[in-house]
Formats: C-alpha cells, structure tokens, sequence
C-alpha cells in the first residue's frame, strides 16, 4: 500500500487512498506524483469553507495531464479531508486537477471520485490552514484564487 505526502510552503499533507473503490484514480494520482508532475505546481483554487483544488499543469483550472480517466463513483461521501479528481461537465474526463474537501460537501457524492483522504491529524492542520488562505475574485464570481500562492513543491510516494 502506498501513501503520498504533498510537500508545500504552508507544510505537509499525508495521503492515503481507496484502490479498492477508485482503483484507476489512485493509479494515476499515484503515478503523476512519482513522476515529478505535481512538482512546482499550487493549488490555484481555495473556496472557504467547501475545499482547495490543486494539480492544473497551467495554474488555472484549465490545463490537463496525459490522460483521462473514466468516472469511478463510489458511496464515499465528500467529507472533511476527502480526496477527489476534480472534473468538467463530463463526468468521464477526470485528469490531473484533485481537490480536498475543507468541509461536508455532500452535495458531491456521487458524482466526483472520490479516491483517498487526508491521513491524520497534522495533515488536516495543513489542509485548514490552505484553507483559510484570502482569496480575491478572479472575474468569475467566485472569490477563490488564492492572493498568496500555495506551491506544491513536490510529493513523495512511500510504501507503507
């Protein structure tokens, strides 16, 4: 079983994953992670209260990896600390961009894929303290880009 740590300036984040659920979402995860493709990136996306979303290769929410992947919904809710691929309209088209849940937000399950959580305490003080980082409006609507930026500076994978 493996787990990875997100490495980032505002500290770490251990994470461990639900292979048994979403078998091909923790594959990719856990391949772009070995493969350097997290490295240097930030989670460009920080909504107070619902989650941070990390992973776009051109830190806008718009870029995408080297593949898709099909949708593995499953029954695991959308809680404090869940890990999920981020997605379009399509519910097949899941890539690189994941998301953390900052809160309940049950209004996701079942239709993102939830793949892994935060494993323990001091990765959820992270997790909260990305969160709470002030955001502006980024001429969408939302005030969710981060004003101070979040880098991901790498993620290891460890066999546990």
């Amino acid at each position: 079983m493996k787990q990875v740590t997100i490495h980032t300036d505002s500290g770490t984040m251990n994470l461990e994953f639900f292979a048994d659920k979403a078998p091909a979402h923790v594959e990719n995860f856990i391949d772009l992670a070995e493969s350097g493709f997290y490295d240097g990136l930030t989670f460009h996306r920080v909504v107070a209260g619902f989650m941070i979303q990390g992973g776009c290769p051109q830190g806008t929410g718009t870029g995408d990896g080297p593949r898709q992947l099909k949708a593995e919904f499953t029954d695991t809710p959308h809680v404090c600390g869940t890990l999920s691929m981020a997605r379009s309209s399509d519910p097949d088209s899941a890539s690189c961009q994941f998301f953390i849940c900052l809160d309940d937000a049950s209004f996701l399950n079942g239709q993102y894929s939830a793949f892994g959580r935060i494993a323990d305490d001091a990765s959820l003080e992270t997790l909260a303290k990305i969160g709470q980082v002030p955001t502006r409006n980024s001429g969408g609507g939302e005030k969710s880009t981060p004003i101070e930026t979040v880098t991901i500076s790498k993620m290891t994978v460890t066999e546990i």
